[in-house]
């Protein structure tokens, strides 16, 4: 079997892996394999293959890492909208007890309200934040 053979057969059983794991970087691991396939093709010899190989599939990896990193963060569970219906919603605070916490009627129950640290309890409109535990993380409207 010849070298760029063996290369693509690799470089499409990455692929595979990657289609079952679904890690992304398996993807950029299999480029340099056919990076390596095709300086085999060049004519190049093994040292060089293996050389290519390493370079642009490390070289893929870091910079999908970078990339990666420099993206903000998908917003916790907790405070996405798409999970948790009740983010976003309207409740009305009378008043804030000494601990920082209120007792707000939402959805027909009594459920506690805090507020985000940092900013002073005040009463009226407050929109839900997110859900800490079975307490509700509000913001003054």
């Amino acid at each position: 079997m010849s070298e760029p053979t063996i290369w693509w057969l690799l470089a499409g059983g990455a692929i595979v892996a990657e289609l079952l794991t679904g890690t992304f970087f398996l993807l950029m691991i299999s480029l340099g394999m056919a990076a390596a396939a095709l300086a085999a093709h060049a004519g190049a010899g093994i040292v060089v293959q293996l050389l290519v190989a390493a370079v642009v599939g490390g070289g893929a990896v870091a910079a999908w890492y970078l990339i990666k990193k420099k993206r903000p963060s998908d917003p916790s569970a907790r405070a996405d909208r798409s999970v948790n219906l009740d983010i976003g919603e309207t409740v009305f605070i009378e008043e804030w007890n000494a601990d920082g916490t209120a007792t707000v009627k939402y959805r027909g129950a009594n459920w506690t309200a805090i507020q985000r640290p940092g900013n002073t309890p005040s009463a009226g409109p407050h929109r839900v934040a997110e859900l800490v535990g079975s307490r509700l993380l509000v913001d003054k409207l």
